[in-house]
């Protein structure tokens, strides 16, 4: 398991072949909730063969912005990130994520890499647990995101072994997911949230 963080918080690459007008470019990732090594060491890849990605994701509306969705999270809940990110950026979904662990800048200050991470994406994605309410950053994050859009649609609240009384106020006039009952069902609902989003941008662009 150890390994395997390891090689997913190395930050990816950018492919030679990628456009100067599409930034970061995630490597591909599996979907599978618990990723098992190959015999080679590296990341069991189950994607569809040619799989056809969404029009809106080749947009420039899109691309406007470094990341598609930033994932909000407390250290103690990494894996728990990685699994979405994960399913994210599989070749199938084609999202571009920001987590803190792999693409925050070594040397940045956290409170300037935070509001960078806010103000290039999208969308943000909360992982709101116990520990994210005991977490200053992840609280300092959710307020950055807030003050951009306090009723925007951008923000994504998604709760685990949280009971509704511990919910944090602030974020009450927002639908949550449960990840607690059934997380891929969760993942595939932040995708379709994050490209609902996309696509009402594009569509008011082209008013």
């Amino acid at each position: 398991m150890y390994g395997w963080f390891s090689r997913f918080l190395v930050k990816p690459k950018k492919d030679s072949a990628q456009s100067s007008s599409s930034p970061h470019v995630p490597v591909a990732r599996s979907s599978v909730r618990t990723p098992s090594p190959s015999v080679n060491g590296a990341l069991s890849l189950a994607p569809n063969s040619s799989p056809t990605l969404p029009p809106v994701l080749s947009s420039t509306i899109r691309w406007s912005q470094t990341y598609d969705v930033c994932v909000c999270h407390s250290p103690d809940d990494t894996e728990e990130a990685i699994c979405l990110v994960s399913y994210l950026e599989n070749t199938s979904c084609g999202l571009r994520c920001f987590l803190r662990p792999r693409d925050a800048e070594l040397g940045g200050a956290i409170s300037s890499e935070i509001c960078h991470a806010v103000q290039n994406s999208h969308c943000l994605a909360l992982l709101i647990t116990p520990n994210f309410l005991l977490d200053d950053w992840c609280k300092y994050m959710m307020h950055q995101a807030l003050s951009e859009g306090p009723m925007s649609n951008r923000i994504i609240p998604l709760v685990l072994n949280l009971s509704y009384s511990q919910y944090p106020h602030e974020l009450r006039f927002y639908y949550y997911k449960d990840l607690s009952k059934n997380p891929e069902q969760g993942y595939t609902q932040v995708y379709k949230t994050v490209l609902k989003y996309l696509e009402d941008m594009v569509a008011k662009s082209c008013r």
